[in-house]
């Protein structure tokens, strides 16, 4: 078997703004598609299943890259940056993104010469999954999304939290595994109150002619699940695929336990959909 390369990397996107990442590639030849990995709300690039998800996409032919957003709270570990976390923003997350995408057009990463720049996709999960669709409204030279358990709605919270950051200018939310309180910005509000059209997720899946694979397991928090019927009614033309009896992130856990038939179930999918999308272009 051809061994799998994998090196690391960090942008300098400002003052004391990073964005750190892998990629993991097949060391044979050839030019390989490109493949972005965009992580979710309080996730990381080495959160649980992603290494994991991300060498096997490497074993299918991809040049994977992976990351963290340069506001995910997390430097070292988990989490390590609360403060950024804090202020963290889709605006942010979007600059990130770019970033990143610039970096492979550029020929900025490691591996670069094993990247078929003409062929990049995006696998987003949760909040990456919706990141990732507005990305891609955006870039046109994205070929294509796997959102996996993407969420419709940007804003994450109730009145009651909003109402609460709005009147002190922060807000804490639990954060389950580490138990830490999380600090959310009234920056974070005020920037999906400015944006309100172009983050309008269902809308743009609508109008995007870039191929997307929704992915949503239906033991997920029911606001997701709704969430993703809700995209299946508003933009019929992409394709949705459910996974019964499975949760969140796929039955996987951090620090990661073993892959499971869930998490297999998605990555076949998703390599089955953009193989797809990269035969019909010649490739």
């Amino acid at each position: 078997m051809t061994k799998i390369l994998h090196d690391t990397f960090v942008l300098e996107l400002g003052k004391d703004t990073f964005v750190r990442g892998d990629v993991r590639v097949k060391g044979d030849a050839g030019r390989k598609p490109v493949l972005i990995i965009a992580h979710g709300f309080k996730g990381f690039k080495d959160w649980g299943m992603f290494p994991y998800a991300a060498r096997r996409f490497a074993e299918e032919g991809f040049a994977v890259v992976t990351f963290n957003f340069s506001h995910n709270g997390v430097r070292e570990r988990d989490f390590d940056e609360l403060e950024k976390f804090g202020r963290n923003t889709y605006s942010q997350e979007q600059k990130d993104l770019a970033a990143v995408l610039a970096a492979v057009l550029e020929d900025r990463l490691p591996e670069a010469e094993r990247m078929d720049k003409e062929q990049v996709v995006l696998v987003g999960h949760s909040r990456g999954g919706g990141n990732s669709v507005l990305f891609a409204a955006e870039h046109s030279s994205i070929s294509g999304v796997a959102s996996w358990n993407g969420i419709a709605n940007v804003n994450l919270f109730n009145n009651e939290f909003r109402e609460t950051v709005m009147r002190d200018g922060v807000g804490y939310i639990i954060n389950a595994r580490t138990k830490q309180e999380m600090p959310i910005q009234a920056v974070f509000f005020e920037d999906i109150d400015r944006n309100k059209k172009c983050f309008d997720i269902a809308a743009r899946a609508a109008e995007l002619r870039t191929p997307i694979l929704f992915i949503q397991g239906m033991n997920d928090a029911e606001r997701l699940v709704e969430g993703f019927r809700r995209l299946r009614a508003a933009a019929p033309q992409h394709r949705f695929a459910e996974i019964q009896g499975t949760n969140h992130t796929f039955g996987t856990v951090h620090p990661f336990a073993g892959t499971t038939d869930a998490l297999e179930q998605a990555m076949a999918m998703t390599i089955q959909f953009f193989k797809g999308i990269i035969s019909n272009k010649g490739v």
